[in-house]
């Protein structure tokens, strides 16, 4: 495994912020603070995960991603809207759905975007990693 060095954690912490939010706000319309950090998260496991991960295991990084995305989610949506009441979102309308929280076809979903974001990753590791 590659050692990350903290500013490539800051890197993708802050590209995770603003393309998550740009994908809620141009799909949902609006977004929430505690969503933008929720995709600064998610951008820095999936960097984590994609310096971990055996070469040539894109199928893989994408399951174990969707998987971790939706944990990541599940966490966020308990804190969020079970427990403090903020009503950021209500899956409880979509099918396979836990406690209005997750559910499988936004599992997809994360499954679908984690091929671009492992390409992203791949090609931010190759430049901060590159010999001078």
């Amino acid at each position: 495994m590659t050692r990350i060095k903290p500013y490539e954690l800051c890197w993708f912490f802050l590209l995770g912020c603003f393309v998550y939010s740009l994908l809620e706000i141009v799909f949902r319309g609006y977004t929430h603070w505690t969503m933008v950090l929720t995709g600064g998260v998610v951008a820095g496991v999936l960097y984590i995960l994609h310096a971990a991960a055996p070469p040539k295991t894109l199928l893989l990084q994408c399951i174990c991603g969707a998987v971790l995305i939706t944990a990541i989610e599940f966490a966020v949506g308990v804190i969020d809207n079970l427990l403090l009441h903020w009503n950021v979102w209500d899956y409880s309308h979509m099918p396979l759905n836990l406690y209005g929280q997750i559910c499988l076809p936004f599992t997809g979903l994360w499954f679908l975007l984690c091929i671009p974001a492992m390409g992203i990753c791949h090609v931010t590791a190759k430049r901060f990693h590159r010999q001078n």
